[in-house]
């Protein structure tokens, strides 16, 4: 892959960057001389890069905006991963957190196993049944060694995976507040018809699952689950990476995300390909995820009503990302958000997907 090149939101695969890669001086002035860098990733979000230090230690380096993360803003995710840790998951130590000029470097540690899908698309199905099922059981114990971190849930930011808007009692009122304290989303919103395809797309879905929200119990929750977050030791997770999105909600709704991210094959949608829905795929992770932690009834009845809304708070928080911290703002990022993902996989669900809805009820 070109180092000069990202993954892409839209038909082209990959894509210009919005953010330049990490350079050897940049390197140097945060980790000392005699640095080398071995990989870019390709991830388009963010600057990350493979380094290995003048004591030939591998490290993770990422360079972030601090319109998107300051310090503060990472240590909310520290404070979550340093819990989970404590209690037996895998996650790399941060050795490093800085604030130079305009961004903010983080530093990891590399973490135990093969990046198996470094050169694959975020939203992509696993490479076999038997790693989706395994990436089930991680989840769960995850959702277990959760529990008793009662952090508050973190402030509207740009790039956040919540679960603020559909567990609201009106969720056009609740987009209304949050895009009051993001103003570019406020604007964006403004010169489109959200409204009436807000009503037309999510809330019928939320009218069956708000009367089931009272009975979820809330629990931070890592909300980017998928194999590219994961690295693998014989078809097995061994280390859980990228906290970002990571934020108070519930675990169904985590587990939600997950079936979203692997049961369907956005990538061959998005050019006009089919589905190929991974039926195999979505209940192997299931089997994997209640052996260790069974459904409540509840959840049960959630889970089918949450796939098509799972995704649309953290796409509007995307939007505001293309347009409040991508330098000179990417429109055509921001609709690509707005159209294809908000909305159109909503209108994917309701349609093609009803069949695994269907499955999953």
């Amino acid at each position: 892959m070109a180092q000069d090149r990202v993954f892409g939101m839209g038909s082209d695969p990959l894509v210009a960057p919005d953010w330049p890669p990490l350079t050897p001086p940049e390197i140097a002035a945060l980790l000392g001389p005699d640095t080398h860098i071995e990989w870019r990733s390709p991830r388009p979000l963010s600057a990350t890069a493979q380094v290995r230090t003048a004591d030939s230690t591998p490290v993770i380096v990422k360079r972030l905006p601090r319109t998107l993360r300051d310090a503060a803003a990472l240590d909310e995710e520290h404070a979550f991963m340093n819990h989970l840790r404590e209690n037996g998951i895998p996650i790399p130590r941060v050795l490093l957190t800085r604030e130079l000029g305009e961004f903010t470097y983080e530093v990891q540690e590399l973490g135990i196993g093969d990046d198996l899908y470094r050169g694959t698309f975020s939203w992509s199905p696993y490479q076999s049944r038997a790693q989706a099922a395994a990436s089930g059981r991680t989840l769960a114990q995850l959702h277990l060694a959760a529990i008793g971190y009662d952090a508050p849930a973190r402030p509207p930011r740009p790039l956040l995976a919540s679960f603020t808007v559909f567990a609201s009692t009106d969720p056009l009122a609740a987009v209304e507040k949050l895009a009051a304290t993001r103003p570019a989303l406020a604007a964006f919103l403004s010169d489109h018809s959200w409204q009436a395809e807000v009503e037309r797309l999510h809330l019928p879905f939320h009218a069956r699952l708000y009367p089931l929200l009272s009975e979820l119990s809330p629990r931070w929750t890592h909300n980017d689950w998928h194999g590219t977050n994961l690295l693998w030791t014989h078809e097995a997770p061994s280390t859980v990476i990228d906290f970002g999105l990571c934020d108070r909600t519930t675990p169904i709704h985590d587990l939600a995300i997950a079936l979203e991210r692997c049961a369907v094959d956005w990538i061959s949608l998005r050019v006009g390909g089919p589905p190929r829905i991974q039926f195999d795929q979505a209940r192997a992770l299931l089997d994997g995820y209640q052996s260790l932690r069974p459904l409540t009834t509840t959840e049960s009845r959630a889970l089918p009503e949450l796939l098509p809304l799972v995704h649309a708070e953290y796409e509007l928080s995307e939007i505001d990302y293309f347009l409040s911290v991508v330098p000179g703002g990417n429109v055509e990022n921001a609709e690509i958000a707005y159209r294809h993902y908000f909305l159109g996989h909503t209108e994917w669900w309701i349609g093609q997907g009803r069949s695994l809805i269907e499955r999953l009820h």
